[in-house]
């Protein structure tokens, strides 16, 4: 597949569709963690479950957050890894953040309920940094390091020896034995072995971070270097520690449910099969409706006008040549990281309202005095809801696995209600978002009915690795004359930090969902119609 490189300007003017995929990454490496009830997993949902509970039935707030750490955290509870002590520590951190509130500190002491005064409140914005890791949690994983386990036979040849360029393999006791000091991580002795008997551990975090923003402290721990962190969570499902964590507004949402105001939820094209199999569409909108919610919209109905704006602007920027490129707007880790690592690319990004935003005005039109909250899959989302020119539009923002716990404070299980009208407000193309390469599609089937005979050359890139790979051959001119979709999780949003369900499954649940859709594209005035500036 030749790389998309000409200018759109330069085409022939008889165009046909030629769609372009040069993904570097389009295997998926699936979080071996991911869709797997972990003790972890299981800690996390505890906590979003305590803090609702708190919401819903405390009538001393002080009194029933202390003593959560002994609730959760029992004495006669068995942890091979680590003692009760620091046990309880890291729930009162994990407590912290779900309350909105920031890590007690390391050199002062800080009461697990200060600061809980103004975390008591109906509304209360996300501040940064968003993720953040819990010392006492983390295990100071090395960060890159060979090492020789017990599968090593002694072999005769020693190929081990034999290619490494340091001098780091000797042998000790018969079996191979790495000196650390020497070693320089080519990773070529386990590359020879013939008994698959060198290991190469990195720390996980790292690992799953495509921008590298994982760092060491002073004493071997993570720390995330929030310059350059772009908050898409993947560290968080990556940590076998529960060590990252994010903050939430459920105890504030809960807040501002139970003070009777009109509140209205948008859920992300993601949501489909994230509550159980069972869970249809309808029986979430009832689950939904009985936590209090006044009404609920599919937000791809934002990404419905998304779809239509940007297929505008490529036409009327790129295949006309005022633009070599156009980058989608939906994923804000993507934004954020075009903007961060490759500025010069910040006019290329497509000028389109995310379709959280898009929806949030929509239902503020149609319910001016509504509070909207968008549950989804992201972290990066609840940055996204702070920023000051977007804050009159989102109000709240959590996650499915969130909403989890909250459903779980209130004893709701979603695949046993009586199902509500289905929720129906969007079309094919909109609900296509959650999976990596819908964006794309659905512009492009946006151009080809609405500007036929435009030449449209689409790329996909997905995970953070792969966007900062497909945006510098951007800047090196590479990628002229393409509509370039980011998504800042590999597979798209159905892998977001705070989905339920693995990869495969969701990817198959929300495809379902977008086939059952009346209507395959929205009208090419749809944001008109909605009464919404692009």
């Amino acid at each position: 597949m030749k790389i998309c490189a000409a200018r759109a300007g330069d085409f022939p003017k008889n165009y046909k569709f030629i769609r372009q995929k040069e993904s570097r990454n389009m295997a998926i490496t699936e979080n071996p963690l991911r869709g797997i009830d972990t003790q972890v997993r299981q800690l996390r949902r505890r906590v979003f479950k305590e803090i609702a509970n708190l919401a819903y039935n405390s009538e001393d707030l002080i009194h029933d957050m202390e003593a959560l750490p002994y609730s959760i955290v029992n004495a006669s509870d068995e942890n091979e890894y680590m003692d009760v002590y620091r046990q309880r520590a890291i729930v009162s951190d994990m407590l912290r953040l779900a309350m909105g509130m920031s890590l007690s500190a390391e050199d002062h002491p800080v009461h697990l309920t200060d600061g809980l005064k103004e975390s008591n409140i109906d509304e209360k914005y996300y501040e940064p940094p968003l993720m953040q890791v819990i010392p006492a949690a983390c295990n100071a994983c090395p960060e890159n390091r060979y090492e020789v386990t017990n599968k090593c036979m002694g072999c005769t040849a020693h190929p081990c020896r034999v290619v490494c360029p340091k001098g780091a393999m000797t042998m000790k006791n018969g079996k191979s034995v790495i000196d650390q000091t020497k070693c320089v991580h080519c990773g070529r002795c386990q590359t020879v072995c013939p008994y698959d008997a060198i290991t190469h551990q990195v720390r996980p975090c790292l690992n799953a971070c495509g921008v590298k923003a994982i760092k060491s402290d002073d004493v071997g721990r993570a720390r995330i270097d929030d310059n350059l962190c772009v908050s898409c969570g993947q560290c968080m499902l990556a940590c076998p520690f529960g060590a990252i964590a994010d903050k939430s507004q459920i105890f504030q949402l809960i807040r501002a449910i139970q003070g009777g105001g009109e509140i209205i939820a948008q859920v992300a094209p993601a949501f489909v099969g994230q509550f159980g199999p069972k869970a249809t569409p309808g029986k979430l909108k009832a689950a939904l409706k009985q936590l209090g919610f006044a009404e609920v919209y599919e937000t791809a109905i934002g990404a419905d006008m998304g779809c239509v704006t940007e297929a505008e602007h490529y036409v009327k920027e790129v295949a006309s040549g005022n633009l070599p490129f156009l980058l989608t707007s939906c994923c804000p880790s993507w934004s954020v990281l075009a903007k961060k690592y490759f500025p010069e690319t910040i006019d290329k990004i497509s000028s389109a309202l995310t379709p959280m935003v898009a929806t949030a005005r929509v239902i503020k039109k149609e319910h001016p005095n509504a509070k909207v909250v968008f549950i989804g899959p992201c972290a990066s989302k609840k940055l996204e809801a702070s920023r000051r020119t977007v804050r009159s539009d989102v109000d709240f923002v959590i996650t499915f696995e969130e909403l989890a716990g909250i459903f779980e404070a209130k004893s709701i299980d979603v695949a046993a209600l009586e199902s509500e009208d289905p929720i129906a407000d969007a079309t094919s193309a909109g609900r296509g978002y959650g999976v990596a390469g819908g964006v794309a599609d659905a512009i492009e089937k946006c151009i080809n009915e609405y500007y036929p005979g435009t030449e449209v050359h689409i790329e996909h890139a997905q995970g953070l690795a792969d966007c900062k790979t497909i945006l510098m051959l951007a800047k090196a001119g590479r990628k002229n004359g393409c509509l370039i979709e980011g998504m800042g999780c590999p597979g798209g949003c159905v892998s977001g930090a705070g989905t339920n369900i693995a990869i495969p499954m969701a990817t198959k649940d929300v495809t379902n969902f977008k086939n059952q859709a009346a209507d395959k594209l929205p009208p090419k005035d749809y944001v008109e119609q909605r009464g919404i500036e692009a």
